[in-house]
């Protein structure tokens, strides 16, 4: 037994063998500076978008409020009159639209939607309902929806 060696078992192995070190743990932060500038473009396009979309939000709440009272209104020509004139005040200069009365003011709605629904159709109604008892009419709902969703407000400079 002094030069005989014991059999070598698989449990003998696997208690020489050494533990193999942990490697460091992997770090999140981009290796990179193109991943940092990638990140803070996209950051920035996210926020402008953001604030696009707020703005515009803002910027159409008056639209929102006159289709609200307009449903509210519904067929009353005096009613629509004067919310198609509130309207106008919100997204144009007070001058352009304050001192407007009878065709003139057709004209004025009918050149911000590219129509003639004002002047020549049932739209008429706008120019005497304030003045004057007038019939309600179904349409002038219609065109005074569409005016108020679709004018092209004057651009703030």
């Amino acid at each position: 037994m002094n030069g005989e060696t014991q059999p070598v078992t698989l449990l003998d192995l696997l208690d020489r063998l050494v533990k193999a070190p942990e490697p460091p743990p992997v770090s999140m932060m981009p290796q990179t500076w193109g991943w940092v500038a990638l990140a803070l473009i996209l950051l920035l396009a996210g926020t402008l978008i953001a604030l696009r979309i707020r703005r515009r939000n803002l910027a159409n709440a008056y639209r929102r409020f006159a289709i609200r009272e307009l449903d509210a209104a519904r067929d009353d020509p005096a009613a629509i009159a004067a919310i198609l004139r509130r309207t106008a005040l919100a997204a144009y200069p007070r001058r352009d639209v304050a001192g407007l009365a009878g065709e003139d003011w057709l004209r004025f709605l009918d050149e911000r939607v590219e129509g003639t629904d004002f002047l020549e159709g049932p739209g008429r109604l706008v120019a005497e309902a304030p003045y004057r008892s007038a019939k309600d009419d179904p349409a002038l709902y219609r065109i005074a929806r569409g005016w108020i969703a679709h004018h092209r407000p004057e651009q703030a400079s």
